[in-house]
């Protein structure tokens, strides 16, 4: 009997250590249950987040593959160019020896002009930096007839022919780079050659040849100073006008322009003006110019008018009122590189030796076009009066006609009209070959009734024609040679036309 009860009491005593632990279990699964609900929620976070960033990663790559499809495609088109301008993909032996003849020359003037910029710079008392450049040039002329200034003519006149040499045409220009004002890049521009007029009196102890004269022939070329930012430049300068741009290429006519009094407006004038490009898109920018000009006067007798200390003053300058120029032109983003084309107005007071008014003006349209990697085309036209300040105009602003009896002037303003045009086909980089045309007419109907038998060519002429053509090579960064050959004709308005062809050599060392 006490065993039985015994075994009871430890029947009831093991149930009360079996309910703590069920207690501890059914806590501890509830738990687990609970842990394992909150990382549920955690995992679909994650994957969440994970589902994220494979969509970004996804996009990313979409970009990269779309960069580097794009990056195939230019490179392609790289590879077509250089086969196109190089190496044909079946060529001879012959061929790909003159190809990479041509990749020696180039390299070989770009090691050359890579050791021009190199050089040490000059010191100025600014301690800004000056770079000085220049040509010392070599001209040998040929003359069939008469003409106005033989080593560069630009008249022809009826008489015997010339030949001779002269290195008057050297030019030495000055460059310099100053500091910075207003957020602009301060610079200035000087070049000077030996083509002045000669001393008169000279006598044989100080004079050993008209053509190789020294100090008595330096003259000022052109000059230019401003302040330039990315898009604006404010400037003044003695240098040809904004409303003609470009000009003709030649090395045996320096210093007077190739086609200057035949189309070429390239006069030198004092100039105060401003240049703003405007961005139209990723191809094309339009440029804005307007500058105040002083103008000459064309060589004209009898238009003398006294002044301070013996200065005549121009008939421009006795009217009291500047000269107005602008230009618009639409082209590259690089307004000075690739395809261009613009127009320009021209407008000028003056006052004619006798005191009374008239005006001065043109319209003008100048142009660049590359019509290959090779070949491009470039000219400038002008309609107008009064022209010669600006190397127009049959050499003269006015008709004139002096009185015999009387001694007096009576003038008349001329009417004008002219341009030039240019062919460049440049093979490499050492050889080109130009073709050109220009001409200038005055109205000969306005001539001729100012017209003088016994007057000077310059009176009587209406028309100056030239073509040319000229080879140019260079076969290093610092020679050029050239050969040209011109056809000068000059009509007056009455008598017969004078001509003269013209073959010039000429020889550059550039330093």
């Amino acid at each position: 009997m006490r065993s039985l009860q015994l075994r009871r009491s430890k029947g009831r005593s093991g149930r009360r250590h079996i309910t703590p632990f069920l207690l501890l279990w059914l806590g501890s699964l509830t738990q687990a249950v609970c842990a394992q609900a909150t990382n549920s929620d955690d995992t679909s976070q994650q994957i969440q987040h994970l589902t994220e960033a494979m969509e970004r990663t996804q996009a990313q790559l979409q970009e990269s593959q779309r960069q580097l499809d794009a990056m195939r495609a230019q490179l392609a088109a790289l590879q077509r160019q250089m086969t196109s301008r190089s190496v044909p993909l079946q060529t001879s032996p012959s061929d790909t020896a003159k190809a990479i003849d041509e990749l020696r020359e180039r390299q070989t003037m770009q090691e050359s002009q890579i050791a021009t910029h190199e050089q040490t710079k000059v010191e100025t008392e600014s301690k800004y930096p000056l770079k000085i450049s220049g040509q010392l040039l070599f001209n040998a002329f040929v003359n069939t007839s008469a003409v106005d200034a033989p080593p560069i003519p630009t008249l022809a006149l009826a008489g015997s022919g010339t030949t001779g040499a002269s290195v008057r045409q050297t030019v030495l220009g000055f460059s310099a780079r100053g500091p910075h004002l207003f957020g602009a890049q301060s610079y200035a521009d000087l070049h000077i050659d030996f083509d002045g007029s000669p001393q008169s009196g000279s006598t044989g102890s100080n004079y050993t040849g008209y053509y190789s004269g020294n100090s008595t022939f330096l003259r000022l070329r052109t000059a230019d100073a401003g302040l330039r930012w990315d898009r604006t430049e404010v400037f003044f300068s003695l240098d040809r006008p904004l409303l003609s741009p470009e000009a003709p290429t030649s090395l045996t006519s320096v210093a007077e322009p190739a086609l200057a009094w035949s189309g070429n407006l390239w006069t030198w004038n004092p100039q105060l003006g401003v240049t703003h490009d405007l961005t139209l898109s990723g191809a094309h920018a339009l440029r804005l110019q307007a500058a105040l000009m002083d103008v000459g006067d064309a060589s004209m007798p009898g238009s003398s008018v006294g002044g301070a200390a013996g200065v005549a003053p121009t008939l421009s300058e006795r009217s009291r009122w500047p000269a107005l120029e602008a230009r618009i032109a639409l082209g590259a983003p690089r307004p000075d590189e690739g395809s261009h084309i613009g127009v320009g107005g021209y407008f000028a007071p003056h006052l004619d030796p006798l005191g009374r008014r008239f005006d001065a003006w043109a319209a003008t349209l100048d142009t660049r076009l590359q019509l290959s990697d090779r070949l491009s085309l470039s000219g400038s036209f002008y309609r107008g009066q009064a022209l010669g300040g600006l190397g127009g105009g049959a050499y003269k602003d006015l008709a004139y006609l002096a009185d015999s009896t009387s001694g007096n002037y009576y003038y008349s303003p001329l009417a004008d009209v002219g341009g030039w045009a240019q062919v460049k086909e440049t093979i490499n980089a050492r050889l080109q070959f130009n073709a050109a045309l220009g001409l200038d007419n005055a109205f000969a109907e306005q001539v001729r009734r100012y017209a003088n038998p016994s007057g000077t060519i310059y009176q009587n002429l209406a028309r100056n024609r030239t073509y040319t053509g000229n080879v140019i090579w260079s076969p290093s960064a610092y020679l050029v040679f050239s050969l040209e050959y011109r056809d000068l004709q000059s009509v007056p308005a009455i008598g017969p036309a004078n001509r003269s062809n013209i073959l010039g050599v000429g020889a550059g060392y550039r330093f």
